[in-house]
């Protein structure tokens, strides 16, 4: 007879394979191991288990964020912010494509969301990107490439998830210790952009009729304050993470209802279901992710897996990079949030047997989960970017090789300078 244990993460894994849904997966695998190693009295802690899981106060931060995120793409930020992007960089070769990084960054830093990010520079940029001259492969790699910087860049969904599954961390300390991996992520893409821009005479039909500076600086102003309110307010105690959440909704209501008037009833409307159905759907991963964590962590499943890998060597490089190896592949699968909810259980208690930071090492896990997420083929961002542009993810392979060599090296650079994501939460004195 299988362990009960071992069927769990057997199960979970076989569900992932063959398609299932992620909650599916996640409540299956998880009602089998009951079944199978608990009493049936075990089944009625299913439902407590499933309330308690999403029953804290810092996931409201999650649909206001995500709704955030929706308002500023359908209020016309993001083409206000592509203007202003054009004006700073300047008609140059590469020069659309550093566009398209730059406005990525910003509008990580309003929604947290890679995919989101990646449909609204990606339905913009896109066709001004063809008409220039540069191939829509290439366009689409570099879009998903740099939205995916946006699991890094506060606010990050992905974060706030990870500061609720292990205990005593700080959301704000996390924030600020991925700001700098996320800009070096930036960085990074931008190399080879801007190298391969060159190589191939990318850009060659952009118009050298550029926007002016300070036009197009004050109509982008109230995108480029949004960061500044969010991580402004948390670092000066104004708000807690969460009405820091809040707070962004309601600027970008004024934002899009009175500054751009792009905002209509209907658009609203439309904004607030599509934030309703996303929530509801990460709502319910949460709570059975939160079931499949008590069920594992009861069957001593998740010690017994952390404890097998730790058998394989006694070398920290090593093991390090097993995970980041187990985490790239599972980033070309599934989602940021869901890899946090299946893995951590196992993970933390690797990294603390380790002594490794666990603000350093959930940005880590972040910055790996970035690369998956444009890696091909089944790469969340760049699906996104290729049906936006109407090509194969077939034909975005060697252009998006590229951009992940960078971001693989930015990453060994957090990995061997920890400072570089503890240094800015130490100098703010957030407890790390």
């Amino acid at each position: 007879m299988i362990p009960a244990g071992l069927l769990l993460i057997a199960l979970l894994a076989a569900l992932l394979i063959i398609g299932a849904p992620i909650a599916v997966a996640l409540g299956l695998s998880a009602s089998a191991a009951i079944l199978a190693g608990l009493d049936m009295n075990a089944m009625g802690a299913i439902a407590t288990t499933a309330y308690s899981s999403i029953a804290k106060y810092p996931l409201i931060a999650i649909p206001l964020f995500i709704l955030t995120g929706i308002i500023f793409e359908r209020s016309g930020v993001a083409r206000h912010l592509v203007t202003f992007a054009q004006a700073v960089i300047g008609p140059r070769r590469g020069g659309l494509a550093l566009v398209a990084v730059m406005v990525s960054l910003i509008m990580g830093g309003m929604s947290g969301s890679g995919p989101a990010d990646a449909a609204a520079v990606a339905a913009i940029m896109l066709p001004s990107m063809s008409r220039a001259g540069y191939p829509r492969p290439f366009s689409a790699s570099v879009i998903a490439a740099s939205a995916s910087t946006a699991i890094l860049i506060p606010p990050s969904i992905a974060l706030i998830i990870y500061s609720i599954i292990v205990p005593g961390l700080d959301l704000r300390a996390l924030f600020a210790a991925g700001l700098i991996p996320g800009l070096l992520a930036g960085g990074a893409i931008v190399l080879p952009v801007l190298y391969l821009s060159r190589r191939h005479d990318f850009g060659r039909g952009e118009d050298m009729q550029w926007p002016p500076f300070w036009p197009s600086f004050r109509r982008a102003v109230p995108g480029l304050l949004a960061p500044v309110i969010i991580l402004g307010g948390m670092r000066s105690g104004l708000f807690t993470p969460t009405e820091a959440a809040a707070v962004a909704v309601a600027y970008g209501l004024i934002v899009g209802s009175f500054i751009y008037r792009s905002l209509t009833p209907a658009a609203l409307y439309r904004a607030f279901a599509d934030a309703a159905e996303i929530t509801a759907t990460i709502t319910i991963v949460i709570a059975l992710a939160g079931i499949f964590a008590w069920v594992g962590s009861t069957l001593g499943a998740f010690d017994a897996a952390a404890k097998s890998i730790l058998n394989l060597t006694a070398n920290p490089h090593l093991i390090m990079a097993m995970i980041m190896a187990l985490l790239l592949i599972a980033g070309m699968i599934l989602d940021g949030v869901s890899i946090y909810l299946i893995t951590l259980p196992i993970l933390v208690p690797i990294a603390t047997s380790l002594g490794w930071n666990l603000t350093w090492f959930g940005v880590l896990m972040a910055m790996n989960i970035a690369i998956g997420q444009f890696t091909p083929p089944l790469a969340v961002n760049l699906i996104v970017t290729a049906k936006v542009g109407e090509i194969s993810i077939e034909s975005t392979v060697p252009w998006v090789l590229w951009l992940v060599a960078a971001m693989i090296g930015a990453m060994a650079l957090v990995i061997a300078f920890p400072e570089l994501a503890l240094w800015l939460p130490r100098v703010l004195g957030y407890n790390i």
